[in-house]
């Protein structure tokens, strides 16, 4: 409650006009007696104070003076204090990090503002939250425009000050904004601004990456690669490279040059080519001079999706069979698949019995120059039916196997001369398959037979078209191949009825990864009875191609058979918590199980959540403690295949790519809005605002009421008349 103001006022029954009519009248009277007693000397002062006095009461019985007595309640002014939440505070300064200084700044602003309704807030990207620790969880931008319009939105007591703490170097309002918005939002307040810091650090900083155009796989992408150079380090050329980082292998250089600074800035254009579709994680880094105080930033580690036009397909297959025929069809007649394809017709040895000047129909199998010189070039390699000693694979099988752990992709079919009948026991190749392979004398069995579903055929979407046909039913198969026990991690689709690796049934498709690639075993020579056979009619044929579409849109991670799809929401910072989403497919149910693995050589314990059996809709997944670099995801729901979402994670990211802190902006901020801009040691010097009034009590009570007046008047007069007549005025 504040102290009573007094004031003198007329009565409210009054109009102005008439206040001032009546005011007038007075003066006039005055100013004629005034003339009027100049012709007399005899009681001159008299006459004229005792008239005076007569038109004064006369005046205070017509304007009937008040007193009006008001008290006001009032509290201190209001200021918000707007600490800039982005994690580009979290760079260090002076033995700390910016965003210690600014919370320290903002319990000083407290201090100066003491008699104030002081809101500390915290502005990112969108609306201001409470100020939290320093280990809280922070926004990518800082956005002051929108923190102030999202203000103006809540239905509050505006204001007397805002109070901005920041390095300056905002997402906006920048230099390039019209500042005059922000001087909208801030409706006739003042922002003054605190600058918590007014020296760059020495830095040498990859500022961005910009890809040109869309990756697309086996085709060259162009990277422009901005460096920047602050705080007085000297930075002339600076040798920048890009590697591709691979899960359980060392990474690979994509490309490597030197950059050369201009005025502390400049940029070089490097050119990659990625030869995997999907989501490919890059790194590009750069070697910074002596000196550099942050070396987080010379690093950007960035997840690139990486399309294909076409798929492009090595087939090569030992004999001329039926399920050959309709495989090398079938993947003939879709648009989307670029085919090479070899049938071994003849062997090595082989006589033509052609002269030299004969047209050779059959040419020997180019194994030595399609897998070594073209290997990368394909996104698969089918294996059917297939001798690696015969037609000499057996010496590029390492290189294969390499192939597919770099992300490749391989389908082993089978046949008399496949898996172990091909000789692939033992081999290097043997370790990316998702079975392994039994040396016996009889690799191959010619016992009829109609395969089973396992659990996890009928939940995974690779084989859903497949089943949407037939149901569980499946044609007899004429004969297996003797496959042995799925490796860890492996998933059997189709297992044998009768045959048994130990105590449990052979498997006779099965699906795994290995390395960045995929692979899938298919025990069997005779999935053409899904497109012809008495079977197969009840399909209308269409049963080879829903499985083979379903294989291969596996193989190729084609979102349609995967049971569910991972995302990453928002960015991955180091020390922040990271949220990804999993949307699983209508028809996936069951526990979900999600596994973390780190891309490189060097493996670490991976991060398992499991969830049992959570709700139908999306499903958000909280990761914390997540350190820089490349990252798999693989989402397994119930007995389905895993779903992999590959990730990049990085310190500081897009927000530390330039370490200047920017005090002109926020002086230019202060000075159109009227505020004052200060550093953290001028904190004292901030203008308080008034207190704000929010209550008042008004009393208005007459002097003398208006016969009490009258009375006055009528004396006064009554005495002014008798001397007038003494005077000889009268």
């Amino acid at each position: 409650m504040g102290l009573a103001d007094v004031s003198w006022a007329f009565s409210e029954d009054l109009s102005g006009a008439w206040v001032w009519g009546a005011l007038g009248l007075g003066v006039l009277s005055i100013l004629l007696l005034a003339l009027e007693t100049a012709r007399t000397e005899r009681r001159r002062f008299l006459v004229l104070a005792s008239g005076v006095l007569a038109t004064a009461l006369l005046l205070a019985a017509v304007l009937r003076p008040v007193a009006v007595s008001l008290r006001a309640n009032s509290v201190g002014p209001k200021v918000v204090v707007l600490v800039d939440g982005s994690t580009r505070l979290l760079i260090p300064s002076d033995g700390k990090t910016r965003r210690a200084r600014a919370i320290a700044a903002a319990k000083g602003i407290g201090s100066t503002f003491k008699d104030a309704r002081v809101s500390v807030l915290e502005f990112g990207a969108g609306a201001p939250q409470a100020l939290q620790g320093e280990g809280s969880s922070l926004s990518v931008e800082s956005d002051l425009t929108a923190a102030l319009s999202q203000l103006n939105s809540l239905a509050q007591e505006k204001p007397q000050a805002y109070v901005v703490v920041s390095d300056g170097r905002l997402s906006r309002p920048t230099f390039d904004d019209d500042l005059t918005r922000l001087k909208q939002l801030a409706l006739g307040v003042p922002i003054h601004t605190v600058s918590i810091a007014d020296v760059d650090p020495p830095d040498a900083a990859i500022r961005a990456v910009h890809a040109a155009g869309a990756a697309v796989a086996h085709q060259p992408l162009s990277l422009t690669i901005e460096l920047g150079c602050s705080g007085g380090l000297k930075c002339n050329e600076i040798p920048v490279e890009i590697h591709e980082l691979r899960y359980g292998m060392p990474k690979a250089l994509l490309a490597s040059g030197v950059a050369k600074l201009n005025q502390d800035s400049g940029k070089i254009e490097l050119q990659v080519t990625l030869d995997r579709a999907g989501t490919r994680v890059v790194e590009v880094s750069i070697a910074a001079p002596p000196g550099d105080s942050l070396p987080e930033n010379n690093s950007r580690v960035i997840a690139f999706t990486v399309t294909r036009d076409r798929i492009r397909l090595l087939h090569v297959a030992g004999r001329p069979t039926y399920d050959v025929r309709s495989l090398r069809m079938w993947l003939k007649s879709d648009a989307s698949v670029d085919l090479v394809a070899f049938f071994i017709l003849r062997s090595n040895e082989d006589d033509t019995r052609t002269t030299s000047n004969s047209e050779l129909a059959l040419i020997p199998f180019p194994v030595d120059e399609l897998f070594t010189e073209h290997l990368p070039s394909f996104d698969a390699v089918v294996l059917q039916d297939l001798d690696a000693v015969a037609y000499h694979l057996a010496k590029h099988l390492p290189a294969l196997a390499r192939y597919v752990e770099s992300g490749g992709g391989l389908i082993m079919v089978g046949g008399p001369t496949s898996f172990a009948g091909g000789r692939y026991a033992g081999t290097e190749l043997e370790r990316v398959l998702p079975v392994r392979l039994l040396s016996s004398e009889k690799p191959f069995d010619l016992e009829q037979f109609v395969p089973s579903y396992t659990d996890s055929g009928r939940a995974a979407p690779v084989l859903r078209g497949l089943r949407d046909l037939f149901g569980d039913a499946l044609p007899e198969m004429p004969g297996a191949n003797i496959l042995g026990a799925p490796r860890e991690n492996a998933l059997v689709l189709w297992e044998h009825p009768r045959q048994k690796i130990g105590q449990t049934p052979m498997p006779v498709l099965a699906l795994g990864e290995a390395g960045d690639g995929r692979s899938i075993a298919l025990g069997v020579d005779g999935t053409h009875l899904l497109a012809f056979s008495e079977f197969a009619d009840e399909g209308s044929g269409r049963g080879f191609g829903a499985l083979w579409d379903g294989l291969l849109g596996w193989l190729m991670r084609d979102p349609r058979f995967e049971a569910a799809r991972t995302e990453l929401v928002g960015e991955c910072s180091e020390g922040q918590p990271t949220t990804l989403m999993l949307t699983r497919l209508p028809s996936m149910q069951g526990d979900v199980t999600l596994t973390l693995e780190r891309l490189g050589a060097t493996q670490v314990e991976p991060i398992v959540q499991r969830i049992p059996n959570p709700p139908p809709g999306p499903l958000k997944i909280v990761l914390s403690d997540l350190k820089a670099g490349g990252y798999i995801a693989k989402a397994k729901i119930g007995s389905a295949p895993p779903t992999r979402y590959d990730f990049a994670c990085e310190r500081g990211g897009q927000a530390w790519s330039d370490s200047r802190v920017d005090p002109a902006r926020l002086d230019r901020i202060a000075k159109i809005t009227g505020g004052r801009a200060v550093t953290v040691s001028g904190l004292s010097s901030l203008p308080i605002p008034r207190p704000a009034e929010v209550a008042a009590e008004r009393r208005v009570s007459a002097l003398l009421p208006a016969w009490v007046w009258s009375l006055l008047a009528a004396v006064v007069l009554g005495a002014h008349w008798l001397l007038r007549r003494d005077s000889g005025l009268v």
